[in-house]
Formats: structure tokens, C-alpha cells, sequence
């Protein structure tokens, strides 16, 4: 059974360090949970990720034992987005950003398979699975690049990216912004780390 790796296949999944790129994201489905707060300060933020992959793991097992169709779990993402968008240019105070985790799951994962996955790790995840639902994405036209190094770090290529590239060739900033987080958080240095860094545009 051949399983198919999406980061491979879509080339919204790759991105360089040091270059903004214009790119086209198709519509796409994923796993959503909101929240709100610093994301530093664990409890719902944490809750969200151990639902979001809970699911995640159970629909990829349940796609490959019961449709023949395998597939390489995708990473955890972030919307992000704050009444002062300044926040994220100087990482100053989180406590005021909102939050949707997302992972992108394939398109032939239907509601009715999303449910019973939910259902199946309930009592595992907890009353938090209750907050994750099934949605389409659509963001169009983007600007991304890739990050290398600590969260923290990343306001000086956001500045760039949002007060120079963006308006210097004629854009506007639409929706929120976007991070893909290619590496285990909890697992890898910060100084290794690897972020898309993306911003849906007009």
C-alpha cells in the first residue's frame, strides 16, 4: 500500500528561508480547535493539541485498515490572529492573541469518519475533543517563507513581511496569519526549529 506523504505533494508545504514567496494554497481540509491566550501557558493550548492529534492518528489508522488509503500524519498549524496585530511584530504580550490548531487531513476523510474517530478517543482526550470540528480552508493567494530558530525570533521576518514585502509589490494583508510547524516543538531544539511563516493577500 503505497502511503502519501502531503508534504511531498503539495508544494504549499515547502518554503525557503530568507525568500518570500508568492504562492497559490488550494482549498483544503483540516482538523480546527479555537482558542485564546499565550500559547506559553499550556492548559487549553496543550488540551487542543493532545485532541487534534488524537483524532488525527485514529482517522489515518482508520483510512488505512478500513479504505485501503494510507497516509503520513500532517504537522500542527496555527491561525493566528489579535486586536493589536502589533503583538506578533514584537512579542511582547501573547496573552491577547487568538488561536485556531488545524491539521490538514486528506479530502476523502468525510464527516461521518471524522465523528466516529472523535467518538472512538473521546474518553481518552478528553471534554476537549468536543471543540475540534472538520473545515475547509480556502486562503487563495499567500506570501510565505521559512523560518529557522526560536518562535520568539520570528518578529523581525513578520515586520519585514508585513510592513516591506507585502506592501512594496501592491498586496494587502486578508485573513489571518498562518504558521506550519514542521518540527516537534517538544521534541527539538529552538534553534532548530523549522516554521512556514504564511500570509493570505489581495
Amino acid at each position: 500500500m503505497e502511503k502519501i506523504d502531503f508534504k511531498k505533494s503539495l508544494p504549499s508545504y515547502t518554503a525557503r528561508a530568507g525568500v518570500f514567496e508568492v504562492i497559490e494554497v488550494p482549498p483544503l481540509n483540516y482538523l480546527m480547535i479555537d482558542g485564546h491566550g499565550d500559547p506559553n501557558a499550556g492548559g487549553p493550548f496543550s488540551e487542543a493539541i493532545g485532541a487534534l492529534f488524537s483524532v488525527g492518528y485514529k482517522l489515518k489508522f482508520t483510512s488505512k485498515n478500513e479504505l485501503g488509503r494510507d497516509y503520513t500524519v500532517m504537522p500542527l498549524e496555527g491561525l493566528w490572529s489579535s486586536a493589536d496585530p502589533s503583538t506578533f511584530t514584537t512579542a511582547l504580550d501573547k496573552s491577547t492573541w487568538d488561536w485556531t490548531l488545524l491539521m490538514m487531513v486528506p479530502d476523502w476523510i468525510t464527516t461521518e469518519l471524522f465523528q466516529a474517530a472523535r467518538d472512538a478517543v473521546r474518553a481518552k482526550a478528553g471534554p476537549t475533543i468536543d471543540m475540534l470540528r472538520l473545515e475547509q480552508l480556502d486562503e487563495g493567494r499567500c506570501v510565505q517563507t521559512l523560518h529557522l530558530g526560536p518562535f520568539d525570533d520570528e518578529a523581525e521576518t513578520l515586520h519585514r513581511l508585513h510592513s516591506q514585502f507585502i506592501p512594496e509589490r501592491g498586496f494587502t494583508l486578508r485573513g489571518r496569519h498562518h504558521e506550519l510547524y514542521l518540527s516537534d516543538f517538544t521534541k527539538t531544539a529552538p534553534a532548530k526549529l523549522r516554521t512556514i511563516l504564511r500570509q493570505p493577500v489581495d
